[in-house]
């Protein structure tokens, strides 16, 4: 009989539809558990060279564009709560991709999820190194340039949005936020392992862009030009500097046309991923129907 390990003794297998795991963990003691929670903070994630992701969906979307899983931590009971009909397939799909799958209690369970979240997985990753060169451009591209984003949550809206326009690459340049910050990861609804999603140096974008051979645009509330008078039909680059400062000076190097987007109440700008969104669904007004 296939017998299920804990904490050094064997149990007899209760039958589980999630397959038949081969460890189960009921103390939030357990060295595993324990470093894996540590990777909540980002210096941690920085010296263990992993991060965490929660939920079957944002897993199933990282194992899809090719991430590795070192491991994974599975809450049966919350999955089956969940009621979702994907999540079974989504979990035999995380058991076949992590190099180790463990199943959890409830209690160990709430000490690995991000916040009060009870998707009922967590999987611990290897950060995904992608660069400019593997970027697959297609003809006229249109694409979006972060930099200097400071909040997660921001820069995973806007990759949400940038995923939904269909933006063909989204380049995140000199991040002052973890990539795979599990804020980051939950706003983007795990579009942030898209493999047309890479960092990059200011050094190292400039030129790329420029090679692009399309228009850089960036809004800016002094701007004298609307947002809907670029023509984006032949390819762009959008780009979206922090809240409080904007881009750097560094794209003075460059010629970049500056756009505003009509205020009409006391704020002078948006929240810059809704900035973004409206950027690229003018571009894919523009450029019509995929």
């Amino acid at each position: 009989m296939i017998r299920r390990f804990r904490l050094g003794r064997t149990l007899p297998l209760i039958p589980s539809p999630l397959a038949f795991p081969l460890v189960h963990i009921t103390s939030r003691h357990n060295p595993r558990v324990k470093d894996a929670a540590k990777l909540r903070t980002g210096r941690k994630r920085e010296v263990a060279a992993r991060f965490l992701i929660d939920g079957p969906r944002e897993i199933a979307r990282a194992i899809a564009a090719g991430v590795e899983i070192a491991e994974a931590f599975v809450c049966e009971p919350l999955v089956a709560a969940l009621g979702d009909p994907q999540a079974a397939p989504e979990i035999a799909a995380l058991r076949s991709a992590a190099r180790e799958f463990a199943t959890v209690t409830p209690e160990v369970f709430e000490k690995l999820c991000f916040g009060q979240r009870g998707s009922g997985a967590v999987a611990v990753a290897v950060p995904p190194r992608r660069s400019l060169a593997e970027l697959q451009l297609p003809p006229a591209p249109l694409v979006a340039v972060l930099e200097g984003i400071e909040k997660p949550g921001n820069v995973g809206a806007v990759l949400r949005s940038a995923d939904g326009a269909g933006v063909a690459a989204v380049v995140v340049v000199d991040p002052r936020t973890d990539l795979y910050n599990p804020q980051t990861i939950r706003a983007s609804l795990g579009t942030v392992f898209g493999r047309h999603v890479c960092t990059a140096t200011t050094a190292e974008a400039l030129p790329w862009l420029c090679g692009l051979g399309v228009p850089l645009v960036a809004t800016r509330p002094d701007a004298t030009e609307l947002y809907t008078a670029v023509d984006y039909r032949g390819g762009a680059a959008i780009l979206l500097g922090s809240e409080a400062a904007g881009l750097s000076d560094v794209w003075r190097q460059v010629d970049v046309l500056s756009v505003r987007l009509p205020m009409h109440g006391l704020a002078d700008s948006l929240n810059v991923s809704v900035a973004a969104a409206i950027m690229f669904y003018e571009a894919v007004r523009q450029r019509g129907p995929a």
